[in-house]
Protein backbone atom coordinates (compact mmCIF):
# COMPACT_ATOMS: atom_id res chain seq x y z
CA UNK A 1 0.00 0.00 0.00
CA UNK A 2 1.24 3.31 -1.05
CA UNK A 3 1.66 5.95 1.97
CA UNK A 4 2.13 9.71 1.44
CA UNK A 5 3.57 11.79 3.67
CA UNK A 6 4.90 15.72 3.59
CA UNK A 7 8.44 17.00 4.01
CA UNK A 8 8.17 21.05 4.92
CA UNK A 9 9.78 23.62 4.19
CA UNK A 10 11.90 25.31 7.11
CA UNK A 11 12.39 29.29 7.59
CA UNK A 12 15.14 29.88 9.65
CA UNK A 13 13.37 33.48 11.66
CA UNK A 14 17.14 34.12 13.00
CA UNK A 15 20.44 33.23 12.68
CA UNK A 16 23.09 34.01 14.65
CA UNK A 17 26.88 32.42 14.38
CA UNK A 18 28.22 32.57 18.22
CA UNK A 19 31.77 30.71 17.17
CA UNK A 20 33.48 28.26 15.30
CA UNK A 21 34.27 25.30 16.68
CA UNK A 22 37.66 22.92 17.09
CA UNK A 23 35.70 20.73 14.15
CA UNK A 24 35.20 23.69 11.39
CA UNK A 25 31.58 23.47 12.40
CA UNK A 26 29.89 26.83 13.84
CA UNK A 27 28.10 27.30 16.94
CA UNK A 28 24.77 28.77 16.07
CA UNK A 29 21.75 30.26 17.51
CA UNK A 30 18.81 29.77 15.24
CA UNK A 31 14.71 30.25 15.19
CA UNK A 32 13.48 26.83 13.45
CA UNK A 33 9.68 27.40 12.14
CA UNK A 34 8.03 25.46 9.83
CA UNK A 35 5.73 25.98 6.49
CA UNK A 36 2.54 24.41 5.39
CA UNK A 37 4.44 23.94 2.12
CA UNK A 38 7.10 21.46 0.84
CA UNK A 39 7.79 18.05 -0.85
CA UNK A 40 5.63 14.87 -0.85
CA UNK A 41 7.13 11.53 -0.66
CA UNK A 42 5.31 8.52 -1.47
CA UNK A 43 6.18 5.42 0.20
CA UNK A 44 5.23 1.45 0.00
CA UNK A 45 6.38 -0.82 2.17
CA UNK A 46 7.22 -3.80 1.23
CA UNK A 47 9.65 -7.34 2.41
CA UNK A 48 12.32 -7.04 -0.38
CA UNK A 49 14.58 -6.00 2.24
CA UNK A 50 15.49 -3.55 -0.82
CA UNK A 51 15.68 0.42 -0.60
CA UNK A 52 14.32 1.66 -4.22
CA UNK A 53 14.13 5.26 -5.08
CA UNK A 54 11.61 5.79 -8.26
CA UNK A 55 12.73 8.96 -8.69
CA UNK A 56 16.58 9.76 -8.41
CA UNK A 57 17.81 13.07 -8.51
CA UNK A 58 20.02 13.70 -11.89
CA UNK A 59 23.71 14.49 -10.59
CA UNK A 60 23.32 12.47 -7.19
CA UNK A 61 23.65 8.77 -6.59
CA UNK A 62 21.55 6.44 -4.38
CA UNK A 63 24.57 6.30 -2.23
CA UNK A 64 24.47 9.92 -1.48
CA UNK A 65 20.51 10.35 -2.00
CA UNK A 66 19.56 11.52 1.50
CA UNK A 67 16.62 9.67 1.09
CA UNK A 68 17.90 6.60 0.63
CA UNK A 69 21.02 7.03 3.39
CA UNK A 70 17.96 7.95 6.09
CA UNK A 71 16.25 4.54 5.22
CA UNK A 72 18.98 2.99 5.06
CA UNK A 73 20.55 4.42 8.92
CA UNK A 74 17.01 3.21 9.90
CA UNK A 75 16.74 0.12 9.08
CA UNK A 76 20.70 -0.96 10.50
CA UNK A 77 19.78 0.64 13.82
CA UNK A 78 15.90 -1.31 13.66
CA UNK A 79 17.94 -4.14 12.91
CA UNK A 80 19.92 -4.47 16.24
CA UNK A 81 16.77 -4.92 18.20
CA UNK A 82 14.62 -6.64 15.78
CA UNK A 83 16.45 -8.71 13.15
CA UNK A 84 13.08 -9.52 11.04
CA UNK A 85 13.61 -6.03 9.94
CA UNK A 86 16.37 -7.29 7.57
CA UNK A 87 13.42 -8.13 5.22
CA UNK A 88 12.47 -4.46 5.56
CA UNK A 89 12.17 -2.81 2.40
CA UNK A 90 10.61 0.29 0.56
CA UNK A 91 9.32 1.62 -3.13
CA UNK A 92 9.70 5.55 -2.48
CA UNK A 93 9.20 8.40 -5.01
CA UNK A 94 8.73 12.02 -4.23
CA UNK A 95 7.14 15.22 -5.10
CA UNK A 96 10.05 17.79 -5.67
CA UNK A 97 8.85 21.31 -5.06
CA UNK A 98 12.00 22.75 -3.07
CA UNK A 99 14.21 24.43 -4.20
CA UNK A 100 17.57 22.62 -3.53
CA UNK A 101 20.26 24.97 -2.28
CA UNK A 102 17.24 27.52 -1.06
CA UNK A 103 17.95 27.26 2.74
CA UNK A 104 14.29 25.61 3.24
CA UNK A 105 15.45 22.53 4.27
CA UNK A 106 14.68 20.19 2.03
CA UNK A 107 17.06 17.63 1.54
CA UNK A 108 16.82 17.62 5.59
CA UNK A 109 13.30 17.63 5.30
CA UNK A 110 12.98 14.74 3.18
CA UNK A 111 15.55 12.59 5.18
CA UNK A 112 13.35 13.53 8.61
CA UNK A 113 10.37 12.58 6.46
CA UNK A 114 11.82 9.17 5.70
CA UNK A 115 12.94 8.46 9.13
CA UNK A 116 9.68 8.88 11.03
CA UNK A 117 7.40 7.61 8.40
CA UNK A 118 9.26 4.21 7.77
CA UNK A 119 9.72 3.81 11.80
CA UNK A 120 6.24 3.82 12.08
CA UNK A 121 5.54 1.64 8.71
CA UNK A 122 7.98 -0.52 9.85
CA UNK A 123 7.23 -1.31 13.51
CA UNK A 124 10.48 0.05 14.50
CA UNK A 125 9.31 1.92 17.27
CA UNK A 126 12.24 4.34 17.89
CA UNK A 127 11.34 7.08 19.84
CA UNK A 128 11.42 10.89 18.33
CA UNK A 129 14.70 11.42 20.35
CA UNK A 130 16.31 8.54 18.71
CA UNK A 131 15.23 9.11 15.49
CA UNK A 132 16.83 12.88 15.98
CA UNK A 133 19.98 11.11 17.07
CA UNK A 134 19.90 9.09 13.97
CA UNK A 135 19.12 12.19 11.77
CA UNK A 136 22.07 14.18 13.54
CA UNK A 137 24.20 11.34 11.21
CA UNK A 138 22.54 12.80 8.28
CA UNK A 139 22.82 16.53 8.94
CA UNK A 140 22.61 18.90 11.17
CA UNK A 141 18.48 20.36 10.32
CA UNK A 142 17.26 16.69 10.14
CA UNK A 143 16.81 16.67 13.92
CA UNK A 144 14.55 19.38 14.07
CA UNK A 145 12.52 18.16 11.16
CA UNK A 146 12.08 14.77 12.76
CA UNK A 147 10.73 16.29 16.08
CA UNK A 148 8.20 18.50 14.59
CA UNK A 149 8.01 21.53 16.74
CA UNK A 150 9.24 25.12 16.52
CA UNK A 151 12.10 25.35 18.10
CA UNK A 152 15.49 27.66 19.77
CA UNK A 153 18.23 25.77 18.21
CA UNK A 154 22.23 26.17 19.96
CA UNK A 155 25.23 23.80 19.24
CA UNK A 156 25.53 23.41 15.51
CA UNK A 157 21.40 23.31 15.47
CA UNK A 158 20.94 20.31 16.96
CA UNK A 159 20.30 21.03 20.54
CA UNK A 160 16.55 22.24 20.71
CA UNK A 161 14.48 24.01 22.89
CA UNK A 162 10.53 24.13 22.09
CA UNK A 163 10.08 27.78 21.17
CA UNK A 164 6.21 29.35 20.04
CA UNK A 165 7.17 31.93 17.70
CA UNK A 166 4.14 34.16 16.15
CA UNK A 167 2.60 31.76 13.10
CA UNK A 168 2.69 34.70 10.11
CA UNK A 169 2.04 34.76 6.61
CA UNK A 170 5.20 34.12 4.34
CA UNK A 171 6.18 35.11 1.30
CA UNK A 172 9.21 33.07 0.00
CA UNK A 173 11.27 34.00 -2.91
CA UNK A 174 13.66 32.47 -4.93
CA UNK A 175 16.43 34.40 -6.73
CA UNK A 176 17.30 31.97 -9.28
CA UNK A 177 20.90 30.60 -8.20
CA UNK A 178 21.60 27.67 -5.64
CA UNK A 179 24.13 27.90 -2.71
CA UNK A 180 26.02 26.12 -0.91
CA UNK A 181 26.49 25.63 2.43
CA UNK A 182 30.05 25.44 2.70
CA UNK A 183 30.68 28.52 0.29
CA UNK A 184 28.69 30.65 3.11
CA UNK A 185 30.98 29.26 6.41
CA UNK A 186 33.67 29.55 4.31
CA UNK A 187 33.85 33.19 4.14
CA UNK A 188 36.57 35.41 5.47
CA UNK A 189 33.67 37.94 5.73
CA UNK A 190 31.56 36.00 7.63
CA UNK A 191 30.78 37.05 11.69
CA UNK A 192 31.39 34.54 13.61
CA UNK A 193 31.29 36.70 17.39
CA UNK A 194 28.09 37.65 17.51
CA UNK A 195 27.09 37.10 21.25
CA UNK A 196 25.28 34.57 23.04
CA UNK A 197 21.64 35.68 24.11
CA UNK A 198 19.13 33.88 25.99
CA UNK A 199 15.93 32.95 24.02
CA UNK A 200 14.18 35.94 25.68
CA UNK A 201 16.58 38.49 24.99
CA UNK A 202 16.58 37.31 21.30
CA UNK A 203 12.99 36.95 20.91
CA UNK A 204 12.75 40.81 22.65
CA UNK A 205 15.20 42.14 19.26
CA UNK A 206 15.12 42.90 15.73
CA UNK A 207 15.30 39.63 14.21
CA UNK A 208 18.72 39.29 11.65
CA UNK A 209 20.44 36.18 9.87
CA UNK A 210 24.55 36.78 9.95
CA UNK A 211 24.72 34.86 6.74
CA UNK A 212 23.47 37.92 4.96
CA UNK A 213 25.57 40.40 4.31
CA UNK A 214 28.03 37.96 2.94
CA UNK A 215 25.33 36.22 0.38
CA UNK A 216 24.07 39.62 -0.32
CA UNK A 217 27.80 40.09 -1.36
CA UNK A 218 28.73 37.19 -3.04
CA UNK A 219 25.31 37.15 -4.86
CA UNK A 220 24.12 39.91 -6.76
CA UNK A 221 20.39 38.31 -7.17
CA UNK A 222 19.72 37.87 -3.38
CA UNK A 223 21.15 41.65 -3.11
CA UNK A 224 18.91 42.76 -5.36
CA UNK A 225 15.58 40.34 -4.11
CA UNK A 226 16.32 41.70 -0.27
CA UNK A 227 16.24 45.21 -1.87
CA UNK A 228 12.75 44.81 -2.86
CA UNK A 229 11.29 43.10 -1.02
CA UNK A 230 12.26 45.64 1.99
CA UNK A 231 9.96 48.25 0.12
CA UNK A 232 6.94 45.99 0.88
CA UNK A 233 7.63 44.58 4.66
CA UNK A 234 10.22 42.92 7.32
CA UNK A 235 12.55 40.51 4.70
CA UNK A 236 15.80 38.17 5.34
CA UNK A 237 17.72 35.38 4.27
CA UNK A 238 16.73 31.87 5.59
CA UNK A 239 19.50 30.21 6.66
CA UNK A 240 22.84 30.24 4.05
CA UNK A 241 19.94 31.38 1.56
CA UNK A 242 19.37 31.67 -1.66
CA UNK A 243 15.53 32.36 -0.62
CA UNK A 244 14.51 35.29 1.31
CA UNK A 245 11.15 35.84 2.76
CA UNK A 246 8.92 38.39 4.17
CA UNK A 247 6.15 38.73 6.61
CA UNK A 248 2.78 39.61 6.64
CA UNK A 249 -0.17 39.60 8.96
CA UNK A 250 -2.82 38.36 6.25
CA UNK A 251 -2.19 35.99 3.31
CA UNK A 252 -3.55 38.62 0.75
CA UNK A 253 -0.84 41.11 1.69
CA UNK A 254 1.58 38.04 0.84
CA UNK A 255 -0.19 37.63 -2.34
CA UNK A 256 -0.45 40.77 -3.63
CA UNK A 257 3.45 41.99 -3.31
CA UNK A 258 4.21 37.97 -5.02
CA UNK A 259 1.82 39.29 -8.15
CA UNK A 260 4.38 42.43 -8.30
CA UNK A 261 7.82 39.99 -7.95
CA UNK A 262 10.46 41.04 -10.65
CA UNK A 263 10.62 38.93 -13.87
CA UNK A 264 12.66 36.09 -13.05
CA UNK A 265 11.75 35.40 -9.26
CA UNK A 266 9.81 32.44 -8.40
CA UNK A 267 8.28 32.17 -4.91
CA UNK A 268 5.05 31.44 -3.25
CA UNK A 269 3.04 32.12 0.03
CA UNK A 270 2.26 30.11 3.35
CA UNK A 271 1.78 29.92 6.23
CA UNK A 272 4.47 29.61 9.81
CA UNK A 273 3.47 26.82 11.78
CA UNK A 274 4.75 25.80 14.83
CA UNK A 275 3.56 22.38 14.58
CA UNK A 276 4.75 20.78 11.66
CA UNK A 277 2.73 18.86 8.70
CA UNK A 278 4.44 15.68 9.04
CA UNK A 279 4.47 15.55 13.06
CA UNK A 280 0.40 16.21 12.50
CA UNK A 281 0.43 13.88 9.76
CA UNK A 282 2.09 10.99 11.96
CA UNK A 283 -0.43 11.77 15.02
CA UNK A 284 -3.62 10.86 12.39
CA UNK A 285 -2.31 7.78 11.41
CA UNK A 286 -3.80 4.58 13.34
CA UNK A 287 -1.98 3.57 15.96
CA UNK A 288 0.60 0.20 15.27
CA UNK A 289 0.43 -2.74 16.83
Amino acid sequence: MITTWPAPAKLNLFLYITGRRPDGYHNLQTLFQFLDYGDTLHIEPDQSGNISLLTPVAGVSDEQNLIVRAAKLLKQAAETSNPLLAQAGARISIEKTLPMGGGLGGGSSNAATVLVALNYLWQCNLTSDELAKLGLQLGADVPVFVEGFAAFAEGVGEQLQPAQPEEKWYLVAHPGVSIGTPEVFNDPGLTRDTPVRDLAALLAAPFSNDCEAVVRKRFREVDELVSWLLEYAPSRLTGTGACVFSEFDTESAARQVLELAPKGVRGFVARGVNVSPLRRTLSERPATA
